[in-house]
């Protein structure tokens, strides 16, 4: 199941779940994560379908990094490094001021607001602050306006906090600040030649010279300034700009980027997504077959393959492919749900419970991940379990951020399930759940 886009809760954007480019984005951010001291465990970081270069907070344990941040970064460093600035704004504390309900609300709730702020922003910086205005409201449900000042009122001395404290971390870690000066700058340059190219939220973080020529000084000064980045994390740096370019353009802009005659594996990547995504897919799995030649034991390529055989009608084909994929991937989670999907596809009976304990381990393991639940009812459905297809709904609109409708299913839910059982806890932490207040 490569590359899922969920929608969010305002229908504008969206994040991206893929189990390649998460793991990517864990590496690189572990590491700045823990010279930070603020846990591991305690960050989660979500990727936003996007093309803009941006990347920011909401609270204090959530990044929201746009796809775009990836796709036009050359470098693994240049990514790390706005992850290290973003951490910076954790550890100081500069979103204390943040309402505190957003602390329990869900990640897509929480992109809807953003969303709806962006969109008010966006339509003043347009001259129709009217239409902005309206568009906005009605993304963000008419009840977030502290949060958009919120995240619109970032001072300069807690940027410059931020980006001392990411060079401190990159320092901690040995690795180069190259990359965040390089991004910052280009950002900078934006802003002065003219704000149409510059994200609304990227107004929030004004990018003066002064600024820059401050964290120049601070960059040059690491002995690690000069340090690459080692080339295995190139590698997958380019594969994973190479599948979202795949995915995410059309296939006449894959080509262009990277045209037939660039026979790296990065390219034969790309190509072989978007010919996927047009429909072709004998000469997509032509492609997929390739690239295992080099890579065999890349889970993302088996992966690829297993999504082949689902998208042309071979569900029962693409077990196999999965199976190797899950084996292999550091945090198969996801790959699990999509081999749960495929054997509840395959309509074999005797596929059918193994489908639905590989959906429940999998979700165990991604339990944000809300296409992941639709799959389980579907799953629940076939069996003829009504009340437990019914909570698995329940949680997919929780995780969705639309708690009244993830109530109505818990409730029916629990009507139907054994009193006291771990599926009827479930429902009924759903039903006592407070959402944040409007």
């Amino acid at each position: 199941m490569a590359l899922t886009v969920a929608p969010a809760a305002a229908q504008r954007g969206g994040f991206i779940r893929d189990a390649e480019i998460e793991a990517l984005l864990s590496d690189y951010a572990t590491p700045i994560i823990r010279a930070a001291g603020v846990g591991t465990s305690a960050v989660n970081i979500y990727l936003v379908g996007s093309t803009a270069f941006n990347a920011f907070v909401a609270d204090g344990r959530r990044i929201f990094i746009n796809s775009g941040v990836l796709m036009q970064a050359d470098t693994p460093n240049e990514v790390i490094g706005v992850l290290a600035h973003e951490t910076g704004h954790i550890a100081g504390g500069h979103l204390a001021r943040m309402r505190l309900e957003l602390q329990n609300a869900q990640a897509m709730a929480i992109l809807g607001m953003l969303l709806g702020a962006g969109a008010m922003a966006a339509g003043a910086m347009a001259g129709d602050a009217g239409a902005g205005a309206q568009a906005g409201q009605a993304m963000m449900m008419g009840s977030q306006h502290a949060l958009q000042r919120s995240l619109l009122s970032y001072q300069r001395g807690e940027e410059a906090a931020a980006d001392r404290s990411a060079v401190n971390y990159l320092n901690a870690t040995e690795q180069s600040s190259k990359g965040m000066l390089t991004t910052f700058a280009s950002l900078a340059d934006q802003s002065f030649l003219s704000t149409k190219y510059v994200d609304p939220y990227a107004q929030s973080h004004p990018m003066p010279r002064e600024r820059i020529a401050a964290l120049e000084k601070l960059a040059q000064e690491s002995p690690y300034f000069e340090k690459q980045d080692p080339p295995q994390l190139q590698h997958r740096h380019d594969l994973a700009r190479a599948k979202l370019t795949g995915y995410l353009e059309h296939p006449s802009s894959v080509n262009r980027r990277y045209p037939p005659s660039d026979k790296s594996l990065p390219a034969v990547y790309a190509r072989t997504i978007a010919l996927m995504q047009s429909g072709n897919y004998r000469d997509a799995m032509a492609g997929a077959d390739a690239l295992l030649r080099v890579e065999p034991s890349n889970p993302y390529f088996w992966e690829l393959k297993a999504d082949l055989f689902v998208k042309s009608g071979r569900p029962r084909d693409a077990i196999g492919p999965y199976q190797k994929a899950v084996s292999m991937a550091p945090h198969p989670g996801l790959i699990r749900v999509a081999l749960g999907g495929a054997m509840v596809a395959a309509d074999d009976p005797s596929l059918l419970q193994q489908g639905i304990k590989q959906l429940n381990q999998g979700l165990q393991e991604e339990p944000d991940f809300a296409a992941g639940y639709r799959h389980l009812a579907i799953a629940y459905g076939k069996a003829g379990q009504v009340p437990e297809a019914e909570l698995a709904t329940a949680q997919e609109y929780f995780t969705r951020g639309d708690y009244e409708l993830a109530q109505r299913f818990a409730g029916r839910a629990q009507q139907g399930l054994a009193r006291g059982s771990p599926a009827w806890l479930r429902a009924d932490d759903i039903l006592n759940y407070k959402p944040p207040r409007s």
